[in-house]
């Protein structure tokens, strides 16, 4: 039995508006995996971009070197190719370069068949006052369950 790994960016729903998701595949080395297999990788600062021949990337995203790997180790910042639908990519190409969204990703988990998985979001960056706003939400949300624990 494998165990759960929900490598999570509670980052960005602070951050971003969320407008669609998608779920997107890995490529990734036998290192890789393993360290991921670990739970010892980072997507808070991580970003999606697309290169010249339209294909998607994360960049920044921090998968850390695996202690057994030695001479045939990655290196942890890379930039790692995401998997997606022809049909997919062109639609998020196309709205990247229209407005002012960006893809984020949300979470990384590994699949039924141990496959590497990210979770990605289309997104559209939050004002201050929206995210005072969140803010307050959050805070009413937490009163009201105290008082509901109460009684």
């Amino acid at each position: 039995m494998q165990k759960k790994i929900n490598i999570q960016n509670k980052r960005a729903r602070f951050e971003y508006e969320i407008l669609d998701k998608y779920v997107a595949g890995i490529v990734l080395t036998g290192t890789e995996i393993k360290s991921i297999r670990l739970s010892k990788a980072r997507i808070t600062d991580s970003f999606c971009e697309f290169n010249d021949q339209g294909e998607l990337f994360a960049i920044n995203m921090f998968i850390e070197e695996y202690l057994y790997g030695n001479a045939y180790n990655h290196k942890p910042k890379s930039s790692r190719k995401l998997l997606l639908n022809k049909k997919e990519l062109k639609k998020l190409n196309k709205e990247v370069q229209a407005g002012g969204l960006t893809i984020v990703p949300l979470k990384m988990f590994l699949n039924d068949k141990g496959l590497a998985k990210l979770e990605i979001a289309l997104c559209k960056g939050k004002k201050l006052y929206d995210k005072r706003q969140t803010i307050k939400d959050r805070e009413n949300k937490i009163s009201l369950d105290r008082v509901k624990k109460a009684y």
